[in-house]
């Protein structure tokens, strides 16, 4: 089933999102990989502000290459999301609602994901070209020293995603596993 959602993103909308919907994002968005992690969390364990307010808010594990002329983005695929599993649980228990990215989770971070009723999307890699499309507007906010790892507040439409993980601990990766291995010992 295709579901059109908008940021932010309250708890209500997030515990009807299952493992295998397609999703298509509107709203705001805000970009982090590794680098933009590690200072997030460092910042937060001096106890200051963040320099944007995660709550309700997802974050997309992207590092996007330079924009063409007359373009507002690079390419923008998503990046692997085990890097910035070590600083996720902070981030979701202090009201990050969403995350976009490829791969895995730690156990750590579906615990996380399940406690604070959020959701992992996942966007397809190696269409980063096509993903570019829906981003409307790109500026960096913060951490510009990073370059491509800067934290970038982007508008998006119809961003199209994949709830991996919802807020119920349910993981696709688990769970096609099963039912591909479950239609193959049927055969």
């Amino acid at each position: 089933m295709d579901i059109k959602i908008t940021t932010p993103l309250s708890k209500e909308e997030l515990i009807k999102l299952h493992s295998g919907d397609y999703v298509y994002i509107s709203g705001t968005i805000y970009s982090a990989r590794d680098a933009a992690h590690k200072r997030m969390y460092e910042t937060m364990e001096k106890g200051e502000k963040l320099p944007f307010d995660i709550k309700d808010n997802v974050i997309y594990y992207l590092g996007p290459t330079p924009a063409r002329e007359g373009q507002v983005i690079g390419s923008a695929g998503p990046t692997t999301a085990s890097r910035m599993d070590k600083y996720t649980p902070r981030l979701l228990d202090s009201g990050l609602s969403g995350m976009i990215g490829k791969g895995k989770r730690s156990k750590e971070v579906i615990d996380a994901i399940v406690r604070n009723k959020c959701v992992y999307f996942a966007a397809v890699g190696g269409a980063g070209a096509l993903l570019s499309k829906c981003i409307k507007k790109s500026e960096v906010i913060a951490y510009d020293d990073l370059g491509t790892e800067a934290i970038r507040k982007m508008e998006v439409e119809d961003f199209p995603v994949i709830v991996v993980i919802d807020s119920k601990g349910n993981n696709l990766y688990e769970t096609a596993v099963e039912q591909f291995l479950a239609k193959e010992v049927e055969k």
